[in-house]
């Protein structure tokens, strides 16, 4: 059982201090996706003067914008930082930078089509265009703050992660959630590139852990083998219905995934889907012609 947090407190607007550099205030665009909402951290010290980067501005929202404003009134916004470039995480970054003068760092945006075959609420943000490009191992700083790159692709190709150094701890986007699983949806999402880069995260053994969306996960050990476990189990699930003779995704979800919300099982099934191009790629299932939503599956 992954030990979730789903209750923490918070008001939409609020800029609560978390930690002694981390400040960090929720969008008021709750979902099934986003949880209660996009969390944006400011990192820095609150003082006068100071300069402050910006994790996640979050999703086209003026009023979302003002209370950022209001956070960092007196201080220098430096750097602005995107996880990744879905509509719930980057869309809020140009008007920021605009407004305060700040450079927007994120990993290079997608190109061409990355649509999924199936409507979720995490499309993204087709406009945006960092100043900078991010690497893996890349770091910025500031007054006191020390932010280093760490590329998670798996929910996204082009999802990063930022390690604050003086912490310990990781800002996870959505790579990890404390609240819930993370979507993996191909085609840019991908199952192989998820757990390799869990794996990368579970290595460094953080303090802490600050996700986008919900409360931080502040014992990430047991959290995070708990987190991979169910991946596992979810993929000898999957292993099992093969065996039990279901042959497509279809057939698959409301069984696998009966105890969830309806709303999900479409985004349930790209994660099925990642998971049967993860197995697929093993030589352990087949499928005809080849994995997609509507193909069918056979034990290999």
């Amino acid at each position: 059982m992954i030990p979730f947090v789903r209750q923490f407190d918070f008001a939409y607007g609020r800029a609560d201090r978390v930690s002694p550099l981390i400040r960090r205030v929720i969008a008021d665009n709750p979902g099934p996706f986003t949880f209660t909402g996009t969390g944006t951290y400011i990192v820095g010290r609150p003082d006068p003067g100071a300069r402050v980067a910006v994790i996640d501005p979050g999703p086209a929202d003026d009023a979302h914008l003002q209370a950022l404003l209001r956070t960092v009134e007196g201080q220098t916004v430096s750097h602005i930082l995107v996880t990744h470039t879905h509509l719930d995480h980057a869309p809020l970054a140009r008007p920021l930078a605009e407004a305060t003068g700040a450079t927007i760092l994120a990993a290079a945006p997608l190109v061409g089509s990355h649509d999924t075959a199936v409507a979720i609420e995490e499309d993204d943000d087709d406009d945006f265009q960092p100043d900078q490009i991010l690497a893996d191992g890349e770091v910025v700083a500031g007054d006191d703050w020390t932010l280093e790159t760490l590329a998670t692709p798996g929910h996204a190709s082009n999802h990063l992660t930022f390690v604050l150094r003086e912490e310990n701890a990781l800002f996870s986007g959505d790579h990890v959630m404390g609240w819930s699983t993370t979507v993996v949806a191909p085609p840019d999402g991908s199952m192989v590139a998820y757990i390799k880069s869990l794996d990368a995260v579970i290595a460094r053994n953080f303090t802490t852990l600050w996700p986008t969306h919900g409360a931080p996960v502040t014992d990430p050990g047991p959290f995070l083998a708990a987190y991979r476990a169910h991946r596992i189990a979810r993929e000898q699930q999957i292993l099992d219905r093969l065996q039990a003779g279901d042959r497509t995704i279809a057939a698959m979800v409301p069984i696998l995934y009966a105890a969830v919300d309806p709303r999900l099982w479409p985004a349930a099934s790209l994660s099925v889907l990642a998971h049967l191009e993860k197995l697929v790629s093993e030589g352990r299932v087949a499928a005809g012609p080849g994995p997609a939503l509507g193909a069918t599956y056979d034990p290999a």
